[in-house]
């Protein structure tokens, strides 16, 4: 399969997007773009889950290239040398193994399997080496990508990456118990807690490899970066709600910021719809502002010596793939079979989902 099979990065796709979950402005002000190493990442990224038995074989034939994970990745972290697009490709595409597994384990309430799984991902996390051949494939499967990712940039950079990924591990477990208990968050706890479960920071640090260099706390705190990178991922995980807020709500999902809204906030379904919306807007508009602040922060470290011009490229290109999150998360939503979810057979079962391989006898 091609990414982007109905158009190119200068002509727009031929998806059709419900009117409801068009956006204008990402398809004329945001232009598609794709790295050229995604064929071979796509091949080899296919074959990856295979020989970490994270899918199996059937399912990988069927559906691994429909699901976009890599077309996701090749769109979002351009100018990255090949070797560490494969290797976030690669732990991308655990991510969105890991999340079903998480999923089933809620579903069919297997606390204990989870617990398990919890505690092993927080000793992966710290000590990759030393669970490379762990009997659960996905600990195996997260050690060897992980593994990779930590070998591109110095100790602090691994050492932070490590401690946002613990926090995304904890978010986890919040929210399975929430959904296990049938707890709906309020708005500002759903909206804390959703910085974690979409992993914000991971996607924000892992921007530092593709552009060479871990960025200094003066940059990485900068109120102009810190805040351009908040926007690009807010933005992908509010237009997430927005897509998936019909099926959830009829699924008696708990953790959606629609949801959230409409049991706590007393808002129809129209009205959360409205106010999703809004605030996805929101973060389109707001970006362009803080992303003319950011770009003249990277031109002020520009200052005549080496360091500061390559510190100054290595931010104009972070800031860059910001931007590229845009374009390449809104049509995912609309390319990826993750979320068609009418063509399933059965609505609570993803048909690239192994119940068997996930845990379930």
């Amino acid at each position: 399969m091609h990414a982007y099979p109905h158009g190119t990065t200068s002509t727009p796709t031929a998806v059709a997007v419900p009117p409801s979950l068009s956006l204008p402005v990402i398809e004329a002000a945001f232009p598609r773009q794709l790295h050229p190493y995604w064929p071979q990442l796509q091949e080899k990224t296919r074959a990856w889950l295979l020989e970490k038995r994270l899918m199996p074989a059937d399912k990988v034939e069927e559906y691994a290239d429909g699901l976009c994970y890599t077309d996701l990745m090749a769109g979002y972290y351009l100018g990255a040398p090949d070797e560490v697009l494969q290797a976030i490709a690669d732990y991308s595409s655990w991510f969105f193994v890991w999340d079903d597994r998480h999923d089933r384990d809620i579903i069919h309430g297997r606390s204990a399997a989870w617990r398990r799984l919890r505690y092993r991902l927080h000793a992966a996390t710290d000590s990759p080496q030393d669970h490379l051949h762990h009997e659960d494939p996905l600990v195996a499967g997260f050690a060897d990508s992980v593994l990779r990712l930590y070998a591109f940039l110095p100790r602090t950079w691994n050492a932070r990456f490590a401690r946002h990924f613990h926090d995304v591990i904890e978010a986890y477990d919040r929210e399975f118990r929430n959904r296990t208990e049938g707890i709906v968050p309020g708005v500002e706890e759903y909206l804390a807690l959703r910085r974690l479960t979409f992993a914000h920071w991971i996607w924000t640090d892992l921007l530092e490899p593709c552009a060479g260099r871990e960025l200094p706390d003066s940059v990485r705190k900068h109120p102009a970066y810190r805040r351009a990178a908040l926007l690009s991922q807010e933005f992908a995980a509010w237009y997430n709600d927005l897509c998936s807020l019909p099926k959830e709500i009829a699924g008696d999902e708990v953790h959606n910021l629609g949801i959230s809204l409409i049991k706590h906030e007393g808002l129809t379904l129209e009205q959360a719809v409205t106010e999703l919306r809004g605030r996805v807007e929101d973060c389109i508009s707001e970006f362009l502002v803080v992303e003319r602040d950011t770009l003249r922060l990277a031109d002020s470290l520009i200052d005549g010596t080496m360091r500061g011009k390559e510190l100054g490229v290595a931010v104009r290109a972070c800031v860059g793939n910001m931007r590229n999150w845009f374009s390449t998360v809104y049509w995912f939503h609309h390319e990826s079979g993750r979320y068609m979810v009418d063509s399933w057979d059965d609505r609570s079962t993803p048909p690239y989902v192994n119940n068997e391989a996930a845990g379930e006898k």
